[in-house]
């Protein structure tokens, strides 16, 4: 079947980019000298960006942002090549023959109706692939409310999760009560060692009952740092408009710009 002029208009774009690829990586001095180690903190760093521009709703960001990271993708398989460790192709390949792997019910005869279906049948066949845990995808570096958020999903793709949302609000309610023992008795403690733990085991299980209302609590909390960040700058500005130190104000000064601050949110 002749590919569609949509479909050739892609694989032509993306030549173009494996072309370019190659002549930086023959011509740029730049370019020359990069490794997979001294890319790795530029595509965590690109990798933000776009979770940024994805949480603006800002299309034309999050088209360039991908377009960085697609970079940076074929920047890493254009060195592995050179060391003729993989190309771009093996890595498009792998990719494609796990992913007629991992979705029997579209690729076999497997019957899959929903989408959690698809997500338990998902973490079984990793399982298949030779992983001895369903927890061993996880990278050890991500950040520790990521981790959790994708430690619960992952073990709910084996069935290990609570029923129902009051159940995980009970443990959240309990594990508020346990935190505020340890807090009550360790505040005038130097070691804080219990208390911490409890302060996790607390976060650990907020963070469980959003999953399970369908709350990511990475973008929530974010939503939450873009939201303070915006009123307090709003606070800074009315009050040096009129003439104060926001060091010198007191806290009630202070709420008074703050509340102001949210109703204009």
């Amino acid at each position: 079947m002749p590919k569609s002029k949509n479909m050739q208009e892609k694989l032509k774009a993306f030549e173009r980019l494996l072309t370019i690829m190659d002549d930086l990586r023959t011509a740029c001095p730049w370019d020359k000298e990069q490794t997979l180690e001294s890319l790795r903190y530029l595509t965590i760093e690109e990798v933000y960006e776009l979770s940024d521009a994805i949480l603006e709703r800002d299309m034309s960001e999050i088209k360039k942002e991908l377009g960085d990271l697609m970079l940076h993708l074929v920047f890493y398989s254009k060195i592995a090549s050179e060391t003729n460790d993989f190309n771009i192709a093996d890595v498009l390949n792998s990719i494609s023959e796990k992913l007629v792997f991992r979705h029997p019910h579209i690729y076999s005869n497997v019957e899959a109706n929903d989408a959690e279906t698809v997500k338990q049948n998902w973490e079984k066949l990793k399982l298949k692939e030779g992983r001895e845990s369903v927890l061993d995808g996880v990278p050890k570096s991500l950040p520790a409310m990521v981790k959790a958020y994708r430690v619960q999903e992952k073990v709910k793709g084996v069935g290990f999760d609570w029923e129902k949302p009051e159940q995980v609000w009970e443990k959240v309610q309990e594990e508020m009560n346990e935190f505020h023992e340890e807090a009550e008795k360790n505040l005038n403690i130097e070691n804080h060692q219990k208390m911490e733990s409890e302060f996790g085991d607390l976060l650990f299980s907020m963070i469980n009952y959003a999953r399970f209302i369908k709350i990511n609590p990475e973008d929530a909390l974010e939503r939450t740092n873009k939201k303070f960040i915006k009123r307090f700058k709003y606070l800074e500005a009315e009050s040096r408009k009129n003439g104060k130190q926001i060091d010198e104000m007191s806290l009630a000064e202070m709420d008074v710009y703050w509340n102001k601050a949210k109703e204009l949110d």
